[in-house]
Formats: structure tokens, C-alpha cells, sequence
């Protein structure tokens, strides 16, 4: 086989893994995904690595044209790890979503931020409704029921401010590329 069959089968097997890559492409992960031996790249998206990849491979181009053949086996060698690098990384990324808890795939983080902050208006408003009522209220036993009333309304709140605090760290996270 010559090398430029060999170059068309390499350059084939990029398209084809860019093409596989793109709808996972910019999706970070806390930590990154390869050996720095592999990949200089020390990213988390797998857009990273293929950037690199297709660094490579014109690298690899021009080492033919020029007819660097030393340069031309290291590059060859270093690409072909690097594809099958990544084709295993793709080949995994049912596996990760699956390990992955539902309700992280599933909800994005700043609806759950916006719902939440309305829950807490809401509760806020339920607690000054309940307040005012209570000093209306004669008898003991309205009092009392008023009085439970607010105790649940806020337990809910402690609770739904401790789950706004928790969305806002994981916004913070992800943002930080954690």
C-alpha cells in the first residue's frame, strides 16, 4: 500500500472519529482524560485531543512531503495511539452517562437553580401570609394551627435553601471546568 493510500486511510479514520466526537465534543469532565505522554493536551473535552490529532496528522503530512522518514514513523506511530486512544474514550461514553446519576444528565443545572429560588419566594411568602394571620387569630387553638403551619413552612425552607446552596456550589464546579 503507498503512503498516500495510507495518508486517505488515516485521514478517513479522523473524519469519521470527529464526526463520532461532535456531539460529545465540548462536554468537560472534572479531571483530564489521557497520559500527558499521549496527548500534550491537558484539556477535558474530548474536542481537545482531536485538535491535536489533526495537528498531527498535517504534521505528519508535511513530514512525508518533505521526506522525513524518521519524523514520518514517530508521527505515524504517535497518531495511531492517539486515534485508538480515542476510540476507546468514545467507545465509553455509554458506560460513563450510565455510571453517571440520572438527575445530573438529565436536568440542567441552572433550571434547577431558577426553580428552587422560586420555591424559596414562595415558602417566603407562605411564612409572611402565615405571620400575619396569627395575630389575627383569638382562639388558642387557631393559634396553635397557624403556629405548626409555620414550623413545616419552614423546615421546608431550610431545606430548599440547603438545595439552592448545593445547585450553586455545582454551578460554581462546572464552571470552574470541575
Amino acid at each position: 500500500m503507498s503512503t498516500q493510500h495510507l495518508l486517505q486511510a488515516l485521514e478517513q479514520q479522523i473524519a469519521t472519529l470527529a464526526g463520532e466526537i461532535q456531539p460529545h465534543g465540548d462536554i468537560p469532565i472534572p479531571q483530564a482524560r489521557f497520559d500527558v505522554v499521549l496527548f500534550s493536551s491537558h484539556g477535558t473535552r474530548l474536542r481537545d485531543y482531536l485538535a491535536e490529532v489533526q495537528k498531527n496528522f498535517a504534521q505528519l503530512q508535511a513530514a512525508v512531503k518533505d521526506n522525513h522518514l524518521s519524523h514520518v514513523a514517530f508521527l505515524a506511530e504517535k497518531l495511531v495511539a492517539q486515534l485508538t486512544a480515542l476510540q476507546r474514550e468514545m467507545a465509553t461514553q455509554a458506560l460513563r452517562r450510565k455510571n453517571q446519576p440520572k438527575e445530573a444528565i438529565a436536568a440542567d443545572l441552572y433550571h434547577k437553580l431558577a426553580e428552587h429560588q422560586d420555591y424559596e419566594r414562595r415558602l417566603l411568602a407562605m411564612i409572611q401570609d402565615r405571620e400575619s394571620l396569627l395575630g389575627s387569630q383569638t382562639t388558642l387553638a387557631a393559634q396553635q394551627k397557624l403556629q405548626r403551619e409555620l414550623a413545616a413552612i419552614e423546615g421546608r425552607l431550610v431545606r430548599c435553601q440547603q438545595v439552592l446552596a448545593r445547585i450553586e456550589r455545582s454551578i460554581e464546579r462546572k464552571e470552574n471546568g470541575f
